[in-house]
């Protein structure tokens, strides 16, 4: 136990290790919050799709060799985010249809892209670490570091501001139109957020990993608690807690950040699961 302590020491004196800490801290916060929201929508799946496509848009960018690639990445990304979340009532290809298609889409041409045009020496290595964030968590600057924590305090500020008619929006969306509230406009702010939730979390857990911060802490706070507040305030707490834990034991045991810290998420679930089938507080 002590030379587990004195290795943390050692490796949190370096700034790129506590930087790597404070963002997947803020990041598995953010998370957390939409992620109640669009796994009762029935949305689960669109964290996986958007990250493709940021994915896709990443590698466009870096083809182009533009000098801040979210210059390109969060606008794509709003963009598809708002298409199919405020456009699936309306669209003739709807709800898992749509984001199967984009998903897929947008990873197989970026991959080509990146294939056709990069001049990278580690196109295999490069689309690793972009797919499932093996290091790139630990080169963060401390200019993106802050980007991260404006974004992610805005995230938050907006789910506290507007928390009630978040509430009646995900939960009957055809109520709230009928008691004045602007469900569209609404939809659409949860669309941009998620956006910005997943471009943010590329950079700790990669694109194929990202659902896992949105769904798993979510379903595991459903499995004891069933009020729509105290499930987001257990899965905030959760997703903070196997963020810090899967961060912690990466940079003790050397194993990759992302993986770590969805396999912390995976073991929370199990916990909660027996716990609310002990407690009774879920059903089957």
């Amino acid at each position: 136990m002590t030379n587990i302590i004195t290795t943390l020491q050692t490796y949190f004196a370096y700034p790129f290790v506590r930087y790597a800490f404070i963002v997947g801290i803020l990041i598995a916060l953010c998370s957390s919050l939409l992620g109640v929201t669009l796994v009762l929508k029935r949305f689960s799946f669109i964290g996986d799709g958007l990250s493709h496509v940021a994915f896709g848009a990443m590698c466009v960018a870096t083809v182009l060799k533009l000098s801040d690639n979210m210059l390109l990445i969060l606008p794509v990304t709003i963009f598809c985010a708002v298409l199919l979340l405020c456009q699936g009532q309306r669209a003739k290809i709807k709800g898992d249809a749509a984001i199967a298609m984009l998903s897929v889409g947008s990873l197989a041409v970026g991959y080509l892209i990146m294939n056709m045009f990069s001049g990278s020496a580690n196109l295999a290595g490069d689309v690793c670490s972009t797919l499932f964030g093996s290091t790139s968590i630990l080169t963060l600057t401390q200019q993106e570091v802050i980007l991260c924590a404006v974004l992610s305090l805005l995230v938050v500020a907006i789910f506290v501001l507007f928390y009630n008619k978040i509430f009646a929006v995900t939960f009957d969306e055809d109520f709230a139109r009928a008691t004045g509230v602007n469900a569209g406009a609404y939809n659409l702010l949860i669309a941009v957020t998620i956006a910005v939730i997943i471009v943010l979390a590329m950079n700790l857990v990669g694109s194929l990993l990202i659902s896992a911060l949105v769904v798993f802490p979510a379903l595991s706070a459903m499995r004891v608690f069933k009020s729509f507040r105290s499930v987001t305030i257990c899965a905030a707490v959760l997703s903070v807690t196997c963020a810090a834990l899967g961060i912690l034991i990466s940079v003790v045991a050397g194993t990759p950040v992302g993986s770590t810290v969805v396999v912390a998420d995976m073991a929370a679930f199990a916990v909660f699961t027996f716990v609310g089938r002990l407690s009774g507080g879920v059903a089957k």
